[in-house]
């Protein structure tokens, strides 16, 4: 791949040595695989942030550390992009750390390398369990910012949470099921990649305390597990509906949204209402066809824009963040849906 950039500014931004850059990129021994892809993936990050790399000011690395789908990460890493040239005359530069199922191990293995390298700032979204708060408390130490953001790592001493307001969503989708069903019995099924991300089960713990209220005739058949990925979507979706032969809908809160579509049809039942959240493509593609009644939807430009800000105001680079509170839900339709 061809490219303008010098090796010291590929070494910065894939977080290896100058040696190694060298010898990936001139196809020498010694070379994992991975290393080659993270060398090729740092050069497409440089190539999208030309524009903040021409810019003067002082230079800040972020690391942007995501367990998430592919499909949720792309909108993710775009979101970035837009957002950045805002920060001038700061340079931020970004460093991405995407994985789709990688665990509380993995993530604190990136967590203390981006630690080693160095790093002004850290945008997470992982799981909220013991090991990444106690990381996330050693890297305040450190004097490295951590914000959580889409969901949270509560009772650690993380710089603040970027996101959503989960509870009131599972709220709202629960106002909408009960506008929909109108008094009538049977069964909803929900979903959550994995019950561990705070933001998830705070929303379904919401929705379910919700629809006891203004649904008491509805039963929940629950499906967790599956990362979000198709197919452990889709195997978790087959065992919690088992013995059901109708289902009034589906509240989806964390994707595979045409996995979970082709399992039901598969089993011959067809939901009435789905519900789902985040406008990625997959989604806006299904909203556009009618398949999806609703998503629940914030703006991760300003969630990104936010946790930025958070960071640079660390580093005194601009005024304190007034703290606003946790974004509120959007609800798209098939009728609002934007293209892109």
């Amino acid at each position: 791949m061809k490219h303008p950039f010098a090796l010291k500014e590929i070494a910065l931004q894939s977080g290896l040595s100058l040696a190694t850059v060298d010898r990936a990129l001139h196809g020498r021994a010694h070379v994992s695989a991975q290393t080659a892809r993270r060398v090729q993936a740092a050069i497409v990050e440089l190539t999208g942030q030309e524009g903040q790399l021409a810019a003067r000011g002082r230079r800040m690395f972020i690391d942007i550390v995501v367990e998430a789908p592919r499909r949720f990460s792309d909108e993710l890493r775009r979101a970035a992009t837009q957002v950045l040239p805002k920060f001038a005359p700061a340079v931020v530069r970004p460093r991405f750390h995407f994985a789709e199922d990688s665990g509380p191990a993995k993530t604190v293995a990136t967590l203390s390398k981006i630690a080693k390298q160095g790093s002004q700032g850290i945008v997470l979204k992982a799981q909220n369990v013991a090991p990444i708060r106690a990381e996330i408390d050693r890297l305040t130490d450190l004097k490295i910012p951590v914000v959580t953001v889409f969901t949270d790592c509560p009772d650690c001493a993380r710089l603040a949470y970027v996101g959503l307001n989960n509870a009131n969503a599972g709220r709202t989708a629960a106002y909408l099921f009960a506008q929909w069903l109108q008094g009538r019995s049977g069964a909803v099924l929900t979903t959550t990649s994995r019950r561990q991300f705070q933001g998830e089960e705070a929303r379904a713990r919401a929705f379910a305390a919700e629809m006891a209220r203004l649904c008491p005739q509805v039963s929940l058949r629950e499906a967790s597990g599956g990362a979000g990925l198709a197919l452990g979507t889709a195997a978790q979706i087959r065992q919690a509906v088992r013995g059901l032969d109708r289902l009034l809908g589906v509240y989806s809160m964390g994707g595979a949204n045409a996995a979970i579509l082709s399992t039901l049809a598969q089993v011959q039942l067809e939901p009435e209402l789905f519900i789902a959240h985040d406008l990625d493509r997959e989604n806006r593609s299904l909203l556009r066809q009618g398949r999806l009644a609703f998503v629940l939807h914030h703006d991760l430009r300003a969630d990104l824009d936010q946790a930025f800000q958070h960071i640079t105001a660390y580093h005194k680079l601009r005024p304190p963040v007034l703290e606003g509170g946790p974004a509120d839900v959007q609800i798209i339709t098939p009728a609002n849906c934007p293209r892109q």
